[in-house]
């Protein structure tokens, strides 16, 4: 499998879907620590954009897609379509987790 045929559309431009396997995912859940949630709140109450967060969300952006391009590519794929990508918090005031779950559709190509 191409990871550059991970898409969030219902088509790879070119190319035919010639058998749909079934629905991958992948997910990463990232946890923070007190600093950045310091820092966080500081952001809330002053504004502004929070670093360490974007950066967090986007690392865990990423190990969601490649969990989930590796699971299509182990069941045979050579594409992954249709893919959602969400977002959420798990825990409390006291601990908390980014979670970022990536699913798709995954599919053979003519």
């Amino acid at each position: 499998m191409i990871t550059t045929t991970t898409t969030t559309s219902e088509t790879v431009e070119g190319r035919q879907v010639t058998q749909i396997i079934g629905i991958v995912a992948g997910h990463a859940v990232m946890g923070t620590n007190i600093f950045k949630d310091l820092f966080a709140g500081l952001r809330d109450i002053i504004g502004g954009r929070s670093g360490s967060y974007e950066k967090e969300l986007r690392k865990a952006k990423e190990l969601a897609l490649k969990d989930l391009e590796e699971e299509a590519e182990s069941m045979g794929a050579d594409a992954v379509i249709a893919v959602d990508l969400d977002y959420a918090t798990i825990g409390g005031d006291e601990k908390t987790m980014l979670m970022v779950s990536a699913n798709g559709t995954a599919v053979k190509l003519g």
